[in-house]
């Protein structure tokens, strides 16, 4: 095999000299060969017959030249190479004839049909014997696979990995009976009862989905199947993506989490989708974070007037920018570096560009790092978030959007009280003197996104990747995923549809319980969970207890009062809210408690609003529990929290209806 190896690197035009060489041996072997069988021997013994058997022969490499045989790469021969195999011996057959009835028929016209079939036969066994002894050759170099899905896609995929370097598809398993038994490409396709025993039998080391156009649903069915397997799987990338020609079929990618959701994306209402966007000033705060940035995306594409991203990230907020740019959509793009925290900065964004729509999607959010971090926690969600829609009442703002979360819902964290705190406040402001001119104020609530910043998915795959232990909070723990496209889809369009006050409620589907997904994560990476039942498993799953502030489970509603709205994926709710009048005094309040750094008074306030807020613990804040570890020192000077408190209420106090 070293030797073919070595012939395989040689340069390409002694290759196609040796296959000429070849070739001529075989034609002049089919020729004698072919007398020997119609009987002829007699006629080796004329000078004449051997002038047109070597007229004949010398001529192979001539006539099979330019018809393109010496230029075809043997590994990627097709049917066309066989198309001008046969015309080429067709020439050579011709040419046998004509020489042999001007020399007066020394060679019998019954050779010619029997030297066709041996010469076809010869030039191309010649081919495909080299083809199947290189592939023979890189046999141990690739490994072995089980195409799932007999269908166009997967026999494209077999076709594209028999010329690759990376596997060798051994077989197909498909669903559908009347498929079960035959062969495509060559393979047999198996039922998938049989997977467990032929992928021991062919010693099979991944499985590739070849399934691109199936729905998801069906696709979860089969990876939770293919999961009891503990055998990598990877998949083809997706229907969209193949036609786009952003990816090809042999593009092999590992399984993405959505698979494992089983949840249908509903294609966006037209007519949802661009009332708020086109032609008109987009802005959009937490521009450069996970929800933030596909906002972006799904905005750039409707073609907005200009599309205004604010981020207080200058990392994040380049990202995006660059990747916008890249697009080339034709339309204003303004990157500017803030913080909503920044009222005068605000303003003068909202002011300078006319913005008519604002999704505010800036917002700290990670759990256990908002409960370590009461005051900043507060200072960002709330009174940026108040600060953004005072400043935008100002500017006269037609749409706010603001991006809540199910934590917000009977919150036991202080990032879902915080969130909540802001789904009041633009609650009072819609609510507050009915017929102004002013923005219709919304509020847009769902779960966890897949692959945002923090998620649990990306966390797993690092974890699995070092040999785990893969660190669960609580075996019962259940959430709910959405995937970031379809957040923002339907972001924008429950915006769409807002009269003013509503809080609109995403369908995430059914929860998932975490310690499933990260089993599924293990088996489907072709590692086995250790545990009880397999102590000799590849990656332990281990329980570290709920976090500062976590839930088991996550809520979406707070009341049973929802209604439906035209799209199957949204609904609303109007709940309990607090009037301006009400809320004003209460974040004067909270503001001055936040000011002084007051850690309990803060969290006496939010027990006191109605944001259902029950902690489960006492407080972690870093500050408050780094104060309490040594005695307390008596401050020089203080400021009054009256005069706090009077300040902060002329800052918010508009001079006149907001």
């Amino acid at each position: 095999m070293n030797q073919f190896e070595a012939l395989v690197r040689l340069p390409r035009r002694y290759k196609r000299g040796l296959l000429r060489l070849a070739d001529t041996v075989v034609v002049f072997a089919s020729l004698v060969v072919a007398v020997a069988l119609a009987g002829h021997w007699q006629t080796l013994l004329l000078p004449k017959a051997w002038l047109v058997l070597g007229v004949v022969t010398a001529t192979t490499p001539l006539i099979l030249g330019p018809l393109g045989v010496y230029r075809v790469v043997l590994r990627f021969m097709h049917l066309g190479t066989l198309a001008a195999l046969i015309a080429g011996v067709g020439l050579m057959m011709s040419l046998l004839l004509v020489f042999d009835l001007a020399l007066g028929w020394p060679v019998s016209w019954q050779v010619a049909p029997v030297f066709a079939m041996l010469a076809i036969t010869g030039i191309g066994g010649v081919r495909w014997l080299l083809r199947e002894l290189y592939e023979l050759s890189r046999r141990p170099q690739r490994c072995s696979v089980i195409i799932y899905g007999a269908g166009v896609a997967g026999g494209e995929l077999a076709r594209a990995l028999k010329h690759g370097g990376r596997y060798r598809p051994r077989a197909f398993v498909d669903d559908w009976r009347g498929l079960q038994g035959s062969l495509v490409e060559g393979l047999p396709v198996l039922p998938p009862e049989a997977l467990q025993t032929w992928i021991e039998r062919l010693d099979v080391e991944v499985i590739l989905l070849a399934m691109p156009s199936v729905a998801r649903c069906r696709r979860r069915e089969i990876l939770e199947r293919l999961a009891r397997l503990s055998i990598p799987v990877q998949t083809i990338p997706g229907a969209e993506d193949l036609v786009s020609g952003r990816a090809r079929v042999s593009d092999t990618c590992d399984v993405q989490v959505e698979d494992l959701l089983g949840r249908e994306p509903v294609p966006p209402f037209p007519e949802l989708i661009q009332a708020n966007l086109r032609d008109k000033v987009v802005m959009v705060t937490g521009a450069g974070g996970s929800i933030g940035s596909e906002l972006c995306r799904q905005v750039s594409a409707q073609r907005p007037r200009a599309l205004v991203m604010v981020d207080s990230s200058e990392y994040a907020l380049y990202s995006i920018e660059q990747e916008l740019k890249r697009q080339q959509r034709g339309i204003e793009l303004h990157a500017l570096l803030a913080s909503v925290q920044q009222g005068e900065r605000m303003r003068e964004i909202l002011d300078s560009f006319h913005v008519q729509t604002v999704y505010h999607a800036a917002a700290y959010k990670h759990v256990p790092m908002v409960e370590c971090n009461l005051v900043e926690g507060l200072r960002n969600n709330v009174f940026g978030t108040l600060t953004l829609a005072l400043a935008a009442i100002e500017a006269r703002v037609e749409t706010f959007v603001m991006v809540s979360t199910d934590k917000a819902v009977r919150p036991t964290n202080v990032m879902g009280a915080t969130k909540r705190l802001t789904e009041l406040i633009c609650q009072a402001f819609a609510n507050r003197g009915a017929g102004e001119s002013r923005p219709c104020f919304s509020m847009v609530r769902f779960g966890n996104v897949l692959g945002s910043s923090g998620s649990v998915v990306p966390i797993f795959r690092r974890q699995i990747e070092r040999g785990g232990p893969l660190e669960v909070t609580h075996p019962e723990i259940t959430r709910y995923f959405m995937t970031i496209p379809e957040a923002a889809q339907l972001v924008i369009q429950a915006g769409a549809m807002s009269q003013g006050g509503e809080v609109f409620v995403l369908d995430m589907g059914k929860p998932v319980r975490i310690s499933d997904l990260a089993a599924n994560m293990v088996r489907l990476s072709g590692l086995e969970v250790r545990d009880d039942q397999h102590p000799d498993g590849d990656i332990e799953i281990v329980y570290t207890g709920l976090r500062p502030g976590e839930k088991l489970y996550e809520e979406l509603l707070i009341g049973e009062d929802v209604i439906p709205t035209q799209h199957p994926r949204i609904m609303t709710s109007r709940e309990t809210y607090w009037a301006w009048e009400d809320l004003e005094p209460y974040l004067v309040e909270l503001h001055g408690a936040m000011i002084g750094s007051q850690h309990g008074r803060i969290q006496q306030l939010l027990l006191q609003a109605p944001l259902g807020y029950a902690p489960e613990g006492s407080l972690v804040d870093l500050v408050w529990q780094a104060r309490h570890a040594r005695p307390p020192v008596t401050p020089t000077a203080t400021s009054s929290p009256t005069s706090n408190a009077v300040l902060l209420q002329e800052s918010f106090r508009s001079s006149g209806p907001a």
